[in-house]
């Protein structure tokens, strides 16, 4: 079976209005999360990010005791026997850059059963100031995190790993396995990020052996699925999922589904004093403006043009990348718009992938149909993004 997977979206607040996130929205709560899933974007599999929160273990013991949910003996949890979710932490780790500075990156963390997420959190609390906060420092690096998540039985992730704050590739390293060494091995998956795609991340030669997840990373329910990943697996469970992340018994990730790097909010490099995108050939370590090197964000496009070591080349088993966007980017496309064509056709994942050109315009008209469609295979002319500020779609 083919199911669709986004292995990255944030809480903001618990059932008991505790922050978790805080730059999340306050409806991005636990049961609100499996129900956006279910009954408007059509995702099968969601993974909660910031399970290892005292607050959201709680929550997840609420909602387990109202029946609508239930464990599954093969991991994760089973929503209304249709959306499985999977229980997840990000943790920021606290690592040493090629000059000796410390640097931080984030690290998702997945676990089977809640009993395993409780321990990792107990064990975590030793290493973390606030443990009920979403992603965290610890005071360990993802050389040592490894260990502790795979002791409780679950798999690590390195996160969005060439964004500019708060990754592996954009602030801490070159290359993964200088920080992981002889557990390199044992890293066989990385998240893309919204600022890059398999293309960019194809130029770097150690990620040949990695396969890649493209997810969300969801700060507000509209924005679950914004990218997501094409899953053949057997039965909706957490061991199944990972086996199709890791490429096992027939198992596999069919194909990536996200947006254009170029609309990520870290595409190119950006002069902090002057306000704006530099627009010299990459990398763009200085303003072309003002000469200025000091307060330069480093573009994720740049920083992989900097550190590449081949041109892009993807493994015969890569799967394709799909440029494609949400509804709720596209020009045009209100909540007006977006519930008319839910309510014909259910849910996102239908309106994205499964429905006809023809199929929209009976709904919409021939005008936003073009529109829509375009978007669905990446047709739409793009504002580039920088300076933490998303690009835009336009007509």
């Amino acid at each position: 079976m083919e199911i669709f997977a986004d292995l990255h979206v944030h809480i903001g607040r618990s059932e008991n209005n505790k922050p978790i996130k805080i730059t999340a929205a306050k409806s991005l709560n636990f049961a609100n999360i499996a129900k956006e899933c279910y009954e408007r974007k059509g995702i099968d599999v969601v993974s909660v990010i910031d399970c290892a929160s005292p607050y959201v273990i709680q929550d997840i013991e609420e909602f387990l005791a109202t029946g609508d949910a239930y464990e599954l003996e093969e991991g994760g949890i089973i929503y209304k026997d249709k959306v499985c979710i999977i229980l997840g932490a990000e943790i920021e780790t606290s690592e040493k850059n090629e000059d000796g500075k410390t640097a931080s990156a984030h690290n998702l963390c997945y676990f089977p059963k809640l009993e395993d997420i409780k321990n990792f959190s107990k064990e975590m609390s030793t290493h973390i100031k606030n443990i009920t906060l979403s992603t965290q420092r610890a005071n360990l690096s993802g050389y040592d995190l490894i260990d502790i998540v795979e002791k409780y039985n679950g798999y690590l992730v390195p996160a969005h790993v060439f964004t500019p704050f708060k990754s592996y590739y954009g602030n801490c390293t070159k290359r993964l396995e200088r920080i992981f060494k002889e557990k390199y091995d044992r890293i066989f998956a990385i998240e893309l990020g919204l600022s890059s795609d398999t293309y960019l991340a194809d130029t770097i030669s150690e990620l040949k052996k990695k396969n890649f997840l493209t997810n969300s990373d969801a700060h507000s329910l509209p924005k679950i699925a914004r990218e997501y990943n094409k899953l053949k697996v057997q039965n909706i469970n957490f061991k199944e999922v990972f086996k199709a992340i890791k490429g096992e018994e027939g198992r596999k990730i069919i194909a990536n589904y996200g947006m254009d790097p170029k609309l990520g909010k870290y595409n190119r490099s950006y002069c902090e004093d002057c306000e704006r995108q530099i627009e010299t050939k990459p990398p763009a370590v200085i303003c072309d403006k003002c000469g200025s090197d000091k307060h330069i964000t480093m573009g994720v496009y740049d920083r992989i043009v900097m550190i590449k070591d081949q041109e892009s080349k993807s493994p015969k088993n890569r799967p394709l990348y799909n440029y494609q966007y949400p509804l709720q980017f596209i020009p045009g496309v209100g909540p007006k718009v977006i519930d008319k064509l839910l309510e014909a056709y259910g849910t996102e994942m239908t309106v994205l992938n499964k429905i006809t050109k023809d199929d929209i315009e009976s709904v919409v008209g021939p005008k936003l149909s073009e529109i829509i469609n375009l978007s669905r295979t990446g047709g739409l002319h793009i504002k580039v993004g920088g300076g933490g500020e998303y690009g835009k779609l336009e007509k």
